[in-house]
């Protein structure tokens, strides 16, 4: 089970492991909020809800990786549960196809410095090097 946490200033991910027999759809399963900063130490129930499920490529055979919501315990969206916000929208315009833009930069070296620098100190703003 894995889930996206309230830490700030970044959620982070976290993760639990549970045996479920072979065939078994994964279920509805509790965790400490207190634990991941999503709940106070005297209310700290929340709920994974499974949402999307994929092999494990680490460990491989009949193992899964169980995506999950987090949910408050009368599930409702708990209010770190952004994925619930863009389930919404996804829903809303389901009858438009989204777009996806992928940027990668890269960086080539030469004499342990960035291709285009100088020697010594660094070089204009927008020089040569970009």
């Amino acid at each position: 089970y894995l889930w996206g946490h309230g830490t700030k200033p970044e959620p982070l991910m976290r993760s639990k492991t549970r045996i479920v027999k072979g065939g078994k759809e994964p279920e509805i399963w509790g965790f400490d909020g207190s634990s991941t900063n999503q709940a106070p130490g005297s209310n700290s129930d929340c709920v994974l809800q499974p949402v999307f499920t994929c092999p494990d490529p680490l460990r491989g055979g009949d193992n899964v990786l169980v995506l999950c919501e987090v949910q408050l315990t009368d599930f409702t969206p708990h209010p770190t549960n952004t994925r619930a916000a863009a389930r919404a929208v996804a829903e809303k315009y389901a009858d438009m196809s989204p777009m996806f833009g992928i940027e990668q930069e890269y960086t080539f070296f030469q004499n342990g410095r960035p291709l285009g620098w100088p020697a010594a100190g660094y070089p204009e703003a927008q020089g040569p090097y970009y």
